[in-house]
């Protein structure tokens, strides 16, 4: 945990971003780090989080980080959670809680609120178009003999 405090840290006397870092560990050693990269690379989301994943699955050749434990200088956003479940680590450790980061400017209760309402009622219009065409996609999926299951 201190290595991902420390990176955060650096990032904001660095002027590299937000002051969020991450680390994941695979048997006792550190095999990826990631720092919030938001501003600097003009991407949304380049989380450490998700950084410190894409690293991850690089360094192991994978796209499941079984085996693994993330430790966030903070807690988890939605974004970054999602692609934390997505990946399969063993478990997940945080420092600072999203009600810290809120206090600063980070608030992450909009996502959380927007989340649990129907998609017609959320302030992001959210519009579904050609749906029958969309299925033709998971029709071949279901169909195919070379794809790898996640």
């Amino acid at each position: 945990m201190q290595a991902a405090i420390r990176l955060a840290i650096n990032n904001v006397k660095n002027n590299q971003g937000g002051p969020f870092g991450a680390v994941i560990v695979k048997d006792g050693q550190i095999i990826a780090r990631g720092v919030n990269r938001v501003t600097g690379t003009h991407d949304p989301t380049a989380h450490a989080e998700v950084e410190a994943i894409r690293a991850a699955c690089r360094e192991l050749g994978t796209f499941a980080l079984t085996g693994c434990e993330i430790y966030c200088s903070c807690q988890p956003c939605p974004m970054c959670l999602g692609a934390i479940y997505w990946a399969r680590p063993a478990r997940v450790y945080y420092a600072a809680t999203k009600e810290d980061a809120a206090a600063i400017g980070f608030d992450d209760a909009f996502i959380y609120r927007e989340i649990d309402l129907p998609p017609a009622q959320r302030k992001l219009p959210s519009v579904q178009l050609l749906h029958n065409e969309a299925l033709e996609p998971f029709r071949l999926w279901q169909e195919s003999t070379h794809k790898v299951e996640y």
